[in-house]
């Protein structure tokens, strides 16, 4: 069964400091024992993911995270990747646990994750646990002390009770206009019955006996907007105009052979890239439009990053470490390259005069949006591939195109 991917999945991250009692919190919503519960502090390490569908929200990602208070050998480690969590994550459940009010702890984590939270423009949920713990009488002192030092609304729960576990869901559900962000890939630039011709290159780097994610995903989108998709390969791009009679409604392609669709086609007819498309629904075009006018600025000695999503092995013709870097340099001469790929993207990036990025088809598009504002907070230009490679062979504007406003 192929599931949505989660970077299209809204990521509801849950914070707290050791024995909090996210675990629980996270196997109740779900319904199964995914995350490890145990009265032992700092169980959970690494965070722990669990895709479900929360309706009316839909597809969601749930995102258990290690202790904030964490004061273990490895802690500071572990609230590092804790608050990694932060780039990626669309909604925040902060929980408090109400032995810690109890015992008059202060509130001194929560408010700087608060403040971490805020800092990024996410909402979020503060949660008081435990509240079966709770001596008759007392609940309202400790949630209005919770409200007065975090200024914020609170919600309770005590995870043996399904009732409240069930407020908790439809607290989410309140949110989802906040944190449904509806991501725009081609569907509302065709019209009804728009035939699209796909080009999409079966090379070595293609997985085998399946299309890539962004050529599936666009295929979807096409079919759910009523256009009529044609998939083609390079080697029959040909058959595939004369299908059309040299004339489809729009030509969507992989960014490595741009060159080769633009020399073929009408300028009238439209053309862009899945790269290009998967930038539009996850990041920003026009900062990343700039970004890619800024290879024209590049000189020897310049440092351009390229950066990966996702890790895999490097093969013959990779676009990232061999083809992208030699089309650069043959265009902007001796420039150093450095790559990164994976959770590893760098949060000092001052030494670059460029940063191009892919097209994030395996981030959310919170995580992208972060690696973007790391490049404006440190005013360095960002780009990614397909713009690249399109503005190398002289026609990102016509690739472009196809999105003005207008």
């Amino acid at each position: 069964m192929i599931e949505t991917p989660r970077g299209n999945r809204v990521h509801i991250a849950i914070y707290g400091r050791t024995n909090a009692g996210k675990s629980s919190l996270i196997n109740k919503i779900t319904n199964q024992d995914i995350s490890l519960v145990s009265e032992m502090r700092g169980t959970t390490t690494d965070p722990v993911y669990k895709a479900m569908e929360l309706l009316p929200i839909g597809p969601v990602v749930f995102i258990d995270t290690a202790g904030i208070d964490d004061t273990t050998e490895l802690g500071e480690l572990r609230v590092k990747k804790t608050k990694e969590i932060l780039n990626k994550m669309d909604i925040a459940l902060l929980l408090i646990s109400t032995e810690v009010l109890l015992e008059n702890q202060d509130l001194s984590y929560e408010k700087e994750w608060i403040r971490e939270i805020k800092k990024r423009e996410k909402p979020f949920i503060v949660i008081l646990n435990k509240m079966d713990l709770v001596p008759e009488g007392k609940t309202q002192e400790l949630i209005d002390r919770v409200k007065v030092e975090l200024e914020c609304e609170v919600s309770t729960v005590a995870t043996s009770r399904e009732e409240s576990i069930q407020r908790i869901k439809a607290k989410l559900i309140e949110y989802a206009p906040k944190i449904i962000i509806e991501e725009k890939l081609i569907g509302d630039k065709i019209k009804v019955g728009d035939r699209v011709l796909l080009v999409a290159p079966q090379d070595i780097q293609a997985p085998k006996g399946r299309l890539i994610l962004p050529q599936v995903q666009v295929i979807r989108d096409i079919l759910d907007n009523g256009g009529i998709p044609t998939v083609v390969t390079l080697d029959n791009l040909k058959e595939g105009l004369a299908i059309f009679q040299g004339r489809p409604d729009l030509v969507i392609t992989d960014s490595q052979v741009f060159k080769a669709i633009d020399e073929v086609l009408d300028r009238d007819v439209p053309l862009t890239s899945f790269s290009i498309i998967m930038a539009r629904a996850k990041g920003d075009l026009d900062t990343l439009y700039r970004g890619a006018k800024r290879i024209n600025e590049l000189k020897d000695g310049d440092r351009v990053l390229i950066a990966e999503a996702c890790t895999h092995h490097q093969l013959k013709g990779d676009i990232a470490r061999e083809k992208l870097p030699m089309l650069l340099q043959k265009r902007a001469g001796n420039i150093v390259i450095d790559n990164c790929s994976g959770k590893n993207f760098p949060e000092d990036i001052s030494k670059y005069s460029l940063v191009i990025h892919c097209g994030s088809c395996m981030l959310n598009r919170a995580e992208t949006m972060s690696r973007l504002g790391v490049c404006s907070g440190q005013e360095i230009p960002i780009t990614n591939f397909g713009m690249a490679i399109a503005e190398i062979n002289g026609i990102l504007d016509r690739v472009m195109e196809i999105f003005k406003e207008g």
